[in-house]
């Protein structure tokens, strides 16, 4: 285990790239085409066992109402299942998804009316895994190297991105995260996903792999080679 805290560490040890593991892939290419999400992900056939809650839900953080509705529309008309309506909430305003290949897709904004035009951009995309015990879980990625931004006791815990990062890693309660989704904590097999990194690769306690990434040109999200 890698106990270095310096910032350069830290940078290597970021998300580089996050791999979803699909049954058809090229159909899981046309909705994150569709849904706006292609540049954040790439995929890769697998026909690993996994049923019910795979432990994991990618957010998207955007800036109004609006752009909400407009991700959230483009989901369903690619395909997707609504699981949780788009609604305020004392946090803001957001709705929940699940693609046709099975990941839960979040997309919120703080923001609780629009104050302008609606720009279907993407300001934030965060990973929020499921684990046991966020506590000794951030203590694991300190260990490798990550820097903790913000922690809400055993609760909650959200980790620096380096610069180069598409996506942050946060922890979540696994139940919590459940609940939040509109889905059932229980599941069983594989998650389905795989993380890659430029340091070496691992295995975090909930089960989640981070993989030596590869070369930018080989690692390119959705690339035609991981179908």
């Amino acid at each position: 285990m890698v106990m270095a805290t310096t910032t350069s560490t830290a940078s290597t040890t970021s998300i580089a790239s996050v791999i979803l593991e699909v049954a058809d892939p090229e159909a899981a290419h046309r909705f994150c085409t569709a849904f706006g999400v292609d540049t954040y992900v790439s995929l890769r056939a697998s026909e690993a066992h996994s049923t019910g809650f795979r432990g994991f839900t990618l957010a998207l953080t955007v800036s109004g109402p609006a752009t909400v509705d407009s991700f959230l529309d483009a989901a369903v008309d690619a395909g997707a299942t609504v699981l949780k309506p788009a609604a305020k909430s004392l946090w803001g305003y957001g709705g929940v998804v699940q693609a046709p290949d099975g990941t839960i897709w979040k997309v919120a904004t703080s923001a609780k009316k629009d104050t302008g035009p609606a720009p279907r951009e993407i300001d934030e995309v965060v990973l929020l895994l499921g684990v046991e015990d966020v506590k000794a879980s951030k203590q694991f990625y300190v260990g490798r190297g990550l820097t903790v931004a913000r922690s809400f006791g055993g609760k909650y815990a959200e980790f620096a991105s380096g610069d180069s990062s598409p996506v942050k890693l946060a922890l979540y309660k696994r139940r919590g995260l459940a609940k939040d989704l509109g889905v059932s904590d229980d599941g069983t097999g594989s998650h389905r996903i795989a993380l890659g990194t430029a340091a070496d690769p691992f295995t975090d306690p909930d089960g989640f792999t981070w993989e030596t990434a590869a070369s930018p040109a080989a690692e390119a999200p959705t690339a035609a080679a991981s179908f």
